[in-house]
């Protein structure tokens, strides 16, 4: 015979639930990790659909955009290898390839011969690619800000604080 779940706590949210309902159901085994990883899950898919929405509205895909921004952030004259493209972005470099040809295609970017290594390329944001990347950006910023307008700016910066120190090791490994 199955109980009804535990309700949360008044102001509680879905997670509360789940983890009131894990509890009623498992209560051998510690949970605890839930309360924390289930709203950052949560949390994650909230910010990829803000992302998406950012970057649709400026026509950009999401993979676009991580290119567009590795160059960016690359200062004046807004250029990186193809090698460098790929450590940045995390891709294989065949994807790389085709993602530079897509971008090329759109304008965004040109591919320059390397004037340190003729066998070499490149890769540079076009005019167009730098206003695209910055327009993108700048909306993305103001959806993250959304996202995070709950927290005082004390709090966030205890959160990213706290994230840093949960994800370094992580990040330690790539």
């Amino acid at each position: 015979m199955s109980t009804a779940p535990d309700l949360p706590a008044p102001g509680g949210d879905e997670v509360d639930r789940i983890v009131a309902a894990w509890r009623n159901q498992r209560s051998d085994l510690d949970v605890e990790p839930l309360e924390v990883l289930s709203r950052v899950s949560r949390l994650a898919r909230h910010l990829d659909r803000a992302r998406a929405a950012a970057f649709t509205e400026h026509g950009l895909e999401s993979w676009e955009f991580d290119v567009l921004a590795a160059l960016r952030r690359a200062g004046a004259p807004y250029e990186l290898s193809p090698g460098q493209l790929v450590t940045q972005t995390l891709v294989t470099s065949g994807t790389m390839t085709n993602r530079v040809d897509r971008l090329t295609g759109r304008g965004l970017v040109e591919r320059l011969p390397d004037p340190r290594d003729r066998r070499g390329v490149i890769v540079r944001l076009t005019a167009e690619g730098l206003r695209t990347v910055d327009d993108a950006f700048a909306g993305l910023l103001e959806r993250e800000r959304d996202l995070l307008g709950g927290l005082a700016a004390e709090e966030r910066a205890q959160l990213a604080a706290l994230l840093r120190r949960l994800v370094s090791p992580f990040d330690a490994g790539t």
